[in-house]
């Protein structure tokens, strides 16, 4: 009988062909820009917020003397500092060796990028604690009917019509309501054909209703539920102590470097009532 010379004679020897590593995805830092930022202290001194009460006109009669009401700031919110940190640790011969990589500088990007989901995913997480609207509830199916109640729950919770919100929710859940405004759904096409248009040509309709709606990619929790929100600039604050840095440190006994990252912020809400939550099905979409 003759011998076939085949790959797996060599499979278990033959060397691997090696590509270069790759990152984890990760979703796109956005909320940053959505929120109020603070950087004029360092330290873990904590943040508070006080407000006025509201002073209460009354009809008068002409000789009525007018008699003195309290005006006086009480403790609203609180921002506490807390520390994040990770630490890779690269020997000397791992980083002689690891090519076609550059691990000294993937860890050191991978590092960042670590931070900054940390910081991206506890902001998104601060949406549960909006307290000027509670709009849909686990398992409901998002549509634009809910979002138009969000937007103006939030503008009478704002008081104005002028003030700047964000609208932020779940990828899929804007999935569901470009499916149902465009040529997927075409719910919309008879009164708004231009609407339609622009969500089936691009994906992405910039505003609704004026309010600009952002998407973002963080796990929904357990139940495939998200909790997204309506919003201005002061609902949410991030309080940077010291920014994310990362620093090498020589470790000569160990023959190899530590790779360390930290950064100090507080985040919260800073205005709750100012903002409206929406909780709604988030589940990954399959048609």
């Amino acid at each position: 009988m003759s011998q076939l010379n085949t790959w797996s004679d060599v499979s278990s020897i033959a060397n691997t062909i090696q590509e270069m590593a790759h990152f984890v995805i990760r979703e796109q830092y956005q909320m940053q820009n959505l929120v109020t930022v603070f950087t004029d202290q360092t330290g873990a001194n904590l943040r508070k917020s006080y407000a006025f009460n509201q002073g209460t006109a009354s009809t008068i009669a002409e000789t009525d003397d007018l008699t003195s009401d309290a005006f006086t700031p009480s403790e609203d919110q609180t921002l506490t500092p807390g520390e994040i940190g990770e630490q890779f640790f690269v020997t000397d011969l791992r980083a002689q060796s690891d090519l076609p990589e550059s691990i000294i500088r993937d860890a050191s990007a991978e590092l960042g990028m670590a931070a900054g989901d940390k910081v991206e995913t506890d902001l998104v997480g601060l949406f549960s604690s909006l307290t000027g609207g509670d709009i849909g509830a686990a398992g409901t199916v998002i549509t634009w009917g809910y979002l138009a109640a969000a937007i103006a729950q939030a503008r009478n919770a704002n008081k104005s019509n002028g003030i700047p919100l964000s609208a932020v929710i779940h990828g899929y859940q804007w999935s569901v309501l470009a499916k149902s405004a465009s040529v997927a759904g075409a719910t919309v096409a008879a009164v708004a054909p231009g609407f339609q248009e622009e969500i089936t040509r691009t994906g992405y309709v910039a505003n609704f209703m004026g309010v600009p709606i952002y998407q973002v990619y963080a796990d929904p929790d357990g139940n495939d539920d998200f909790v997204g929100g309506v919003f201005p600039k002061k609902a949410i604050a991030i309080d940077w102590r010291r920014a994310i840095r990362i620093e090498a440190e020589r470790d000569a006994s160990r023959r190899g470097t530590e790779f360390n990252m930290s950064a100090v912020y507080a985040k919260g809400v800073w205005r709750p009532a100012l903002g409206v939550k929406m909780t709604f099905d988030a589940t990954a979409p399959t048609s």
